[in-house]
């Protein structure tokens, strides 16, 4: 395939409620959804999981643009693509940027799903029809409006809680919690929090019967990490240290986590994220797939890929409803009593409701292959 033609939407979305986590506060989302065409009019729909501030790591939606007009792009376009996983190794000169090289070959998979009239699931390997998720909590004022939150949660089936947790909110708040709930699955989530001085509260948060810790320490750290695994038996989760095969390999082997949250867009892409999978499966760690408030498009390609077989754990891909008054794709993402079924219509399996884009849009870039556009002439 031969791609055509690529529109970049940058989207502005309001959150249903803020989501606090130890790093910032949401009150909204600003992202782009790439849209690519190939020579038969053929569509595929990605999209960027980055903020509009470095917060999570050092991409924006700025350098998410940047990279993906000046470089990506007019990789992409430079030759016919006979399968996505060319895409890795034709990205390869570009350094990081993962989550810009993840958005544009997000939308590629989508497109070579639908011109062979597969699921992209299907297309990627999945082997499961429905997938079992959890739930992100963010930081609460008050336990009490925790608590409420967490049995709401409960009450609609989902499989786990996620609760995130920053230094002077930890311990005695999922104390309280697991108190109230003492047979429901509880993981915390600490995006880089604390350090390995703050060992007593992880000591503390070892009594609590936790799923996982996920990632406590630093954002690039898996030494340190290593070193608390050692002295604790709750696993820990690597969330932001993981980047690349290459650093789940060596996590593995210091013993720096027992599980590993592969987050698509922070990998690069679904082809990275294969091979972290295929390698976690060999070696019994298992995996699950993190949401970064992703509108249904990014939820759809989240889906896809926690069909792989070891993705063992529920992950964060809960429904439109949870974030948003109304999401960009037909039909929304559901949930029923904690399980999302797998659409069984080709590509992502969900259509762009095109008018609610165009209502939210904010900036539309368009990039033409130039190079079809001469040979025609």
């Amino acid at each position: 395939m031969q791609i055509k033609k690529v529109t970049l939407h940058k989207l502005f979305m309001k959150l249903k409620s803020p989501f606090e986590t130890s790093f910032g506060l949401f009150k909204d989302r600003e992202f782009f959804v790439i849209e690519v065409e190939d020579e038969t009019g053929e569509i595929g729909f990605g999209e960027s999981v980055a903020f509009a501030l470095p917060l999570y790591n050092e991409e924006t939606n700025k350098t998410v643009k940047h990279v993906l007009e000046d470089f990506l792009i007019p990789l992409a376009m430079d030759k016919p693509i006979h399968h996505p996983d060319e895409l890795s190794e034709r990205f390869k000169t570009i350094k990081r940027n993962y989550m810009a090289k993840s958005a544009i070959e997000g939308a590629i998979w989508d497109l070579y799903a639908k011109r062979r009239q597969q699921t992209l699931a299907e297309t990627i390997g999945g082997v499961k029809k429905e997938i079992e998720v959890g739930i992100s909590i963010g930081i609460q004022d008050s336990i009490e409006e925790l608590l409420k939150i967490v049995d709401g949660y409960v009450k609609q089936g989902y499989k786990r809680m996620k609760i995130k947790i920053k230094p002077g909110r930890d311990y005695e708040l999922i104390r309280k919690v697991r108190e109230k709930f003492p047979n429901i699955s509880i993981m915390v989530d600490a995006n880089s929090a604390y350090t390995l001085d703050d060992f007593s509260i992880f000591a503390k948060l070892d009594t609590l019967d936790l799923m996982m810790i996920e990632q406590p320490l630093a954002h690039d750290d898996i030494i340190d990490h290593a070193k608390l695994q050692a002295k604790i038996n709750t696993p820990i989760c690597l969330d932001e240290s993981i980047h690349s095969l290459e650093d789940a390999k060596k996590a593995i082997e210091l013993g720096s986590c027992k599980i590993i949250n592969i987050k698509v867009g922070r990998v690069g892409g679904i082809t990275e994220a294969k091979k972290i999978h295929d390698y976690c499966q060999k070696h019994g760690i298992d995996v699950w797939c993190g949401g970064m408030l992703e509108s249904g498009i990014g939820r759809a390609h989240n889906v896809a890929i926690s069909t792989l077989a070891q993705f063992t754990l529920p992950g964060d891909t809960a429904g439109s409803s949870r974030y948003w008054e109304e999401d960009i794709v037909d039909p929304e993402i559901e949930v029923r009593n904690g399980v999302i079924s797998v659409q069984d219509s080709p590509g992502i399996g969900h259509k762009l409701k095109r008018s609610l884009l165009e209502s939210l849009r904010t900036e539309m870039f368009v990039i033409q292959n130039k190079k079809m556009r001469e040979a025609k002439r």
